[in-house]
């Protein structure tokens, strides 16, 4: 990998949270489809009628209602880079838990009082 992909790769790991390992190795293994979502990921992501603050905060809201333990971690690892506060994860999880039910609701709040909690220490 050359530096300029590991400076892409740094960059969305800032905006998201933790990249999977299998996703880095991608670009050796499949460059066509790294370069694709490289490309989806920076359109996706751009500030545009939304910030990228208020798009962080759906990915976490449709994470939590997935319960996908990844994919929720990996987004609220991204939250603080944005300036994302604890309070305004609690509000877009209310919208969750209003469409998805007290266990999507549950499940986003507990894992981000942990990274939160981890945090501060």
């Amino acid at each position: 990998m050359n530096p300029g992909d590991e400076a892409r790769l740094d960059a969305l790991e800032e905006k998201i949270g933790k990249v999977p390992r299998i996703f880095r190795d991608l670009k050796e293994t499949n460059p066509e489809l790294y370069n694709s979502v490289m490309g989806l990921d920076h359109m996706v992501w751009a500030d545009g009628c939304l910030s990228r603050k208020d798009k962080k905060l759906i990915a976490i809201a449709i994470a939590a209602a997935m319960r996908d333990g990844h994919a929720v971690r990996a987004q609220l690892a991204g939250a603080p880079h944005l300036g994302i506060s604890l309070e305004e994860i609690e509000e877009a999880l209310r919208v969750t838990f209003l469409l998805a039910g007290m266990p999507a609701y549950v499940y986003g709040r507990a894992a981000a009082e942990e990274i939160y909690q981890a945090g501060r220490e």
